[in-house]
């Protein structure tokens, strides 16, 4: 139950970051490079700090960091285009892609059930993608789906082991002089105060205290399983920015995430028949 509990607060905060950004650079309270410098900044704050009251050390390392960064600048200059729930399907349909595509050449093999779950969202992703009257930018979708591939990289890098707040918190420290540079270098950038305050909630409470929350849960999850279970943040996205953003649903849009959703349901909640009675066994003893 506490790791069930501790994987919804990860994902409740992945779905906040999609919410904060899109509310920020929609109408242009700030430009997405700043967003991204004062995101990460304010993380590794929050996470310095928390990681200095309970005397632990910091870890993280360099390509953990670059990937962080990556998917940091990928997902702000993305949503500059994108809608928010449509952004967030891309976003953890290519992490789950990524995750589970590493967990198969690392030797893991999903059952019958997970390869059609997993198949039913890879065409639903592709769905999504493919050109018409309703596709989403080319341009944001290809900088979402790098964004995507980066935090796979970055998820992945967490599982190996050490302290899960000590090394996020290094991670964002490392990242935050490279995100401020571009800042120095370009003093056309804009930032109005309600474009500060969103970033700096997305930095300080979703992305570094949600990210901490995530890297501790990672090393209980297969890369298959930490992968398909963040597909579920865009059903909460989508919600939020239909309710709270007036983003309407496409039909297009619709019909893609019950493809991607219906996949991750099935790959991660049925179960084979053969299977429940030895775990209904194994439950009465």
């Amino acid at each position: 139950m506490r790791l069930v509990l501790l994987t919804l607060m990860a994902l409740v905060a992945f779905a906040a970051n999609s919410i904060l950004c899109r509310l920020a650079l929609r109408h242009g309270e700030i430009d997405p490079v700043s967003f991204t410098a004062i995101r990460i900044a304010a993380g590794a704050i929050v996470l310095v700090a928390l990681v200095r009251l309970r005397g632990i050390a910091i870890g993280g390392n360099w390509p953990s960091s670059l990937a962080l960064l990556a998917y940091a600048i990928g997902f702000s200059l993305a949503y500059v285009a994108l809608p928010a729930g449509t952004g967030a399907l891309m976003l953890f349909g290519a992490v789950q892609v990524t995750m589970i595509g590493t967990g198969l050449v690392n030797g893991e093999r999903p059952q019958a059930h997970e390869w059609i779950g997993e198949g039913l969202s890879i065409i639903g992703l592709i769905a999504l993608l493919l050109p018409g009257v309703t596709a989403p930018p080319l341009g944001g979708s290809l900088l979402m789906l790098g964004a995507g591939i980066a935090w796979a990289i970055y998820s992945l890098r967490g599982r190996r082991g050490g302290d899960p707040t000590g090394a996020t918190a290094g991670n964002f420290l490392r990242a935050t002089p490279l995100a401020l540079l571009p800042i120095a270098l370009q003093p056309q950038l804009h930032a109005s105060a309600t474009g500060v305050v969103f970033a700096v909630l997305s930095g300080a409470v979703a992305s570094g205290l949600g990210y901490a929350v995530w890297y501790t849960v990672l090393p209980k999850l297969t890369a298959i399983r930490a992968g398909l279970v963040q597909i579920a943040v865009p059903v909460l996205v989508a919600l939020v920015g239909i309710g709270l953003l007036g983003e309407p649903p496409s039909l297009r849009l619709l019909l893609c995430a019950l493809l991607i959703l219906g996949g991750l349901a099935l790959a991660t909640l049925y179960r084979p028949a053969s299977r429940r009675p030895a775990r209904a066994a194994a439950s009465t003893r």
